[in-house]
C-alpha cells in the first residue's frame, strides 16, 4: 500500500507508539521467495523490523504466515524486534478475524490483528496520512465520515499530498461506499494527479518494455484492478487480454471511476 510507505512514520506512531524512523525492507533481502499476500508491507529501522498486512477478507493461512515471516526475519536479522500486524479492512464476522497466534505442538507464534471497523475514526484525525483509513472505522455514517475526510483532504496545502490521500481514500472508500457517493464526495481530477495512480502507471510501461506495448497494457490494467476493486475472475481476465492497445489505454484511464466489478463488465459491454 503506497500510502503507508510515504507515511511511514505516521504509521509508526500509530501502530508503534513512537514515531520510529523506518525504511523500506524488501521481501527479496530476506532468505526465501515473498510469500503471496494482498498487500504486504515491511519496514524497518536498526532496531526494528515492522510487517503490516492489509486483507480484505480472512483467510486460514495468515497465521502461519505470519510465523513464517517471523522466522525469515529472525533468519536475515537476529537481533531486531519484530512488530507484526494484520489489519482487516471489511466488517466481518469470521472467527479467522479473531485469530492472533499461529499454534501447534510445541511451537506458538503470536502477532497484533485491527478489525478496522472497530477502531474510533478520530485515532485516524490525529495523521493527516491516516486520513483514508478513518472511512473503514467506526462510525454511524460512512457517507459522513468520507464529507468529512473530503473536507480535511481540502485543507492540505500541499497539492502532491493532497492528490495521494484523496485516490487513497477512493480506494478504500470503495469497499464500502457506492461509486456514485464517492464520486460526489471527492475530486477525480485530483486523485488522477496522485503519485499513487502515477506509480502504478510507470509499473505498468517498464513491464510493457519487457513484455511487449499490449502485454504491458494488460499487465497494468490488471494492476489498477486489483488495487481498485480486487480479484478478477477468469473470464473477465481474458477478455480484458482480447482488447487492443487503444481500448485498454482508455481502459486505464477510466479505472478510478470504477467501485465494483459490475462497473468493469458495464464498460466492458
Amino acid at each position: 500500500m503506497v500510502l503507508v510507505s510515504s507515511c511511514r512514520t505516521q504509521v509508526a506512531q500509530w501502530l508503534l507508539g513512537e514515531p520510529v524512523s523506518l525504511s523500506q525492507l524488501s521481501p527479496r533481502e530476506l532468505s526465501l521467495e515473498p510469500i503471496r499476500a494482498d498487500a504486504l508491507i515491511l519496514l524497518q529501522s536498526s532496531e526494528l523490523v515492522l510487517h503490516i498486512e492489509f486483507q480484505t477478507e480472512p483467510q486460514a493461512e495468515i497465521p502461519f504466515r505470519m510465523a513464517d515471516y517471523r522466522l525469515r526475519v529472525y533468519r536475515r536479522y537476529p537481533n531486531k524486534r519484530m512488530h507484526q500486524v494484520v489489519i482487516y479492512l471489511k466488517p466481518t464476522s469470521s472467527e479467522l478475524a479473531y485469530q492472533e497466534n499461529f499454534s501447534v505442538p510445541g511451537t506458538r507464534h503470536e502477532f497484533q490483528v485491527i478489525r478496522l471497523w472497530e477502531q474510533p475514526k478520530e485515532i485516524f484525525w490525529q495523521s493527516t496520512g491516516l486520513l483514508p483509513l478513518a472511512v473503514l472505522g467506526q462510525t454511524k455514517s460512512r457517507t459522513e465520515t468520507l464529507r468529512e475526510i473530503a473536507q480535511r483532504i481540502e485543507q492540505i496545502e500541499e497539492r502532491r499530498q493532497q492528490s495521494n490521500i484523496a485516490a487513497s481514500t477512493a480506494i478504500l472508500a470503495g469497499l464500502v461506499l457506492e461509486k456514485k457517493v464517492i464520486e460526489a464526495l471527492l475530486r477525480n481530477k485530483l486523485m488522477r494527479e496522485s503519485v499513487i495512480y502515477q506509480e502504478i502507471r510507470a509499473e505498468g510501461k517498464a513491464e510493457g518494455k519487457a513484455e511487449g506495448k499490449q502485454e504491458g497494457e494488460v499487465s497494468l490494467v490488471l494492476r489498477l484492478l486489483k488495487k481498485r476493486i480486487g480479484k478478477v475472475a477468469p473470464d473477465l481476465e481474458r477478455r480484458i487480454k482480447s482488447l487492443s492497445i487503444a481500448e485498454l489505454e482508455d481502459l486505464g484511464e477510466a479505472l478510478l471511476d470504477f467501485a465494483t466489478i459490475a462497473d468493469l463488465v458495464n464498460w466492458l459491454n
